[in-house]
């Protein structure tokens, strides 16, 4: 099957583009050029470009990292992802035994080359107890030594790592030891001080993990980890689903940074996306309630939302350009990894390329 779309932008070349064509036949790019005045076409689009990459999924198609550790289960994740527009995922193992995490290096290293697997994300277990969130409190422990083995084993098989600690709770000197072996060290669950934050931003913290949540309210006389994240240069990833972040203050936040493209869009989507409403975690059971997923004593535990919703959050709700909402769900990740932006270029895979309608609907390939 062959088809000829017309997109009114398209992110190509390295620049939001006008009225550019795409060929597509037998699921991949064929070309990628300017439109002929007068030519007919399959369908027209407000946007394409290449899929989204999203930093944090904890789950998807009915499978979470944590129960299921394994090769397989990333194999899930990664395709039931890729069939909602994200292109690119780093699955994400939340507190657990150091066993567990082992296991899960052991299967990123064996899924490793798997179109749509673009590393692992590690939230946790050196954690604040205080702003654990839905983590379970009896695995949240001091940094140890297994944990930066388990970076070095990632970063020697060429893995792209994000690990998520709270900067108040390890060691003077351990963020730069992570930074040095390449690791995207990233701030969350957190209730660092103004003067700690600014400590770990010097010693090479990178990224700010899901704003606004599992972090103190910040005020006026005290920023906290809040507030000097908002003003820092580091990236920082938000959730715009409408239940973890109200969407005024999603557009507070995107509007504060000091510098574009420091912010970019993350699901933390549960195993709810692509399977069934409910799933344990920790032993417990973990509902879809009103469009929000929620633990047992009624508080908040992940998301159930894909990536492209959350891009069609930000300009919808938050009232964000389409051109910047989409850089912060495709490019800006990319980015705080320190990896390659994607491209379209002839070869690319349907799979691999995001077409959005007038209503900021996603138009399969």
């Amino acid at each position: 099957m062959s088809q000829t779309i017309l997109a009114k932008t398209a992110w190509h070349d390295g620049a939001f583009r006008a009225d550019m064509i795409l060929e597509i036949a037998d699921g991949v790019l064929r070309a990628i050029r300017p439109t002929h005045a007068g030519e007919t076409v399959d369908r027209t689009v407000r946007l394409a470009g290449p899929a989204l990459t999203d930093l944090q999924v904890n789950g998807s198609g009915g499978v979470m990292l944590n129960s299921d550790p394994s090769a397989e289960a990333i194999a899930t994740i990664v395709a039931t992802q890729r069939a909602r527009g994200t292109g690119w995922v780093m699955p994400t193992l939340i507190t657990c035994e150091a066993e567990r995490l082992a296991r899960c290096v052991d299967a990123a290293i064996e899924a490793w080359g798997l179109p749509g697997f673009l590393g692992v994300h590690v939230e946790g277990p050196h954690l604040n107890p205080a702003r654990k969130g839905t983590h379970d409190a009896a695995h949240i422990r001091p940094f140890e030594p297994a944990t930066l083995d388990q970076m070095r084993r990632l970063r020697d098989a060429g893995i792209p790592v994000m690990l998520t600690l709270a900067p108040e709770c390890v060691p003077e000197g351990t963020i730069a030891t992570l930074a040095e072996l390449g690791v995207t060290v990233s701030a969350g669950h957190s209730a660092a001080s103004a003067a700690q934050t600014e400590t770990a931003l010097a010693e090479g913290l990178h990224c700010f993990t899901h704003l606004y949540n599992a972090m103190p309210a910040m005020e006026s006389r005290k920023p906290g980890i809040l507030g000097t994240a908002l003003a820092s240069d580091a990236y920082a990833g938000i959730i715009v689903d409408g239940h973890h972040v109200a969407f005024p203050m999603v557009g507070i936040a995107c509007r504060a940074r000091p510098r574009a493209g420091r912010t970019f869009l993350v699901s933390d989507a549960m195993a709810t996306i692509g399977g069934p409403d409910h799933f344990e975690l920790y032993g417990q059971r973990i509902t879809l309630r009103d469009g929000a997923l929620v633990n047992t004593d009624g508080a908040l535990a992940g998301a159930h939302v894909d990536l492209v919703t959350c891009l069609c959050n930000t300009v919808t709700e938050v009232g964000l350009p389409l051109e910047e909402a989409y850089a912060m769900a495709a490019l800006v990740p990319r980015d705080a990894m320190g990896l390659p932006r994607p491209a379209l270029a002839p070869g690319t895979p349907v799979e691999e390329i995001l077409c959005l309608d007038a209503t900021l609907e996603r138009l399969p390939l």
